[in-house]
């Protein structure tokens, strides 16, 4: 990669029950939260249907250009459960019942193992076991792709054991400047000018409205730490050359 520094990875998730608003996703979101204290910029989020085809060809290209894949959703017992059947297909490789998996279950389940039990302890071949601290089987890894629970809380168990494996890059420094009572469109002309001043930096507005009134969050994210605090004061006297009142520096 062109940049020593960063470390990129994408997330795929998995599920007709995102798709069809029935279920509400929130593991991208702890995902971002997880990997960014790892220095790796998460850079592309891909949510998929239970559909092997477009498992498949959304994996391919996203393991290719990203350091790093993360998927969530598809590896529990039922017949719409083909995570783990798309991301073999997807390496060229045939699953296998991980002995592991099987002498867990078998423990848990008194060696009761139906043919749905079963199904959860396939992965392909080449593949390693990402542990599961909370409940059930275990993910997997191949390659650079992390095969994850859809469930949050079984998700977030299985993120512990894939930090320690990752590459880390440098960790991204974020500070937020709050003006309330001014638009964006009186903030627009300073933030372009401090962006194209530093193009090493990531410079954002997000604004907000609501019963106390409205005004913007502008964020300036980088990896250089001096550039980004000084970012920070050029940018709090620029909007007060436009007349912003209330201004605020914040941490994150």
């Amino acid at each position: 990669m062109a940049d020593a520094d960063r470390v990129t990875a994408a997330v795929m998730i998995i599920g007709d029950e995102i798709l069809s608003g029935r279920t509400q996703d929130t593991n991208l979101r702890d995902i971002a939260r997880y990997l960014s204290a790892f220095g790796v910029d998460l850079v592309e989020a891909r949510v998929v249907p239970d559909d092997e085809t477009e498992i498949v060809e959304t994996l391919n290209h996203l393991r290719k250009r990203w350091d790093y894949v993360i998927t969530t959703g598809g590896i529990g017992p039922t017949h719409d459960d083909i995570t783990a059947d798309s991301v073999a297909a997807a390496f060229g490789v045939k699953l296998y019942e991980h002995p592991d998996i099987i002498a867990m279950m078998t423990a848990r389940w008194s060696g009761e193992l139906n043919a749905a039990r079963r199904r959860m302890a396939r992965i392909p071949e080449g593949g390693t076991l990402v542990k599961n601290p909370v409940q059930g089987p275990p993910g997997f890894q191949i390659d650079n792709v992390f095969v994850l629970a859809g469930v949050p809380q079984i998700m977030r168990g299985m993120l512990e054991d894939v930090g320690p494996r990752l590459r880390t890059g440098k960790v991204v420094v974020a500070r937020t400047v709050r003006v309330e009572g001014t638009g964006e469109g009186v903030l627009a002309a300073p933030l372009e000018v401090l962006a194209k001043a530093h193009p090493a930096l990531s410079l954002g507005s997000y604004p907000f409205f609501g019963p106390d009134g409205y005004g913007s969050n502008l964020v300036i994210r980088g990896r250089n730490e001096a550039e980004v605090l000084a970012t920070v004061e050029e940018l709090v006297d620029a909007l007060q050359g436009v007349g912003a009142k209330s201004i605020e520096r914040m941490d994150a």
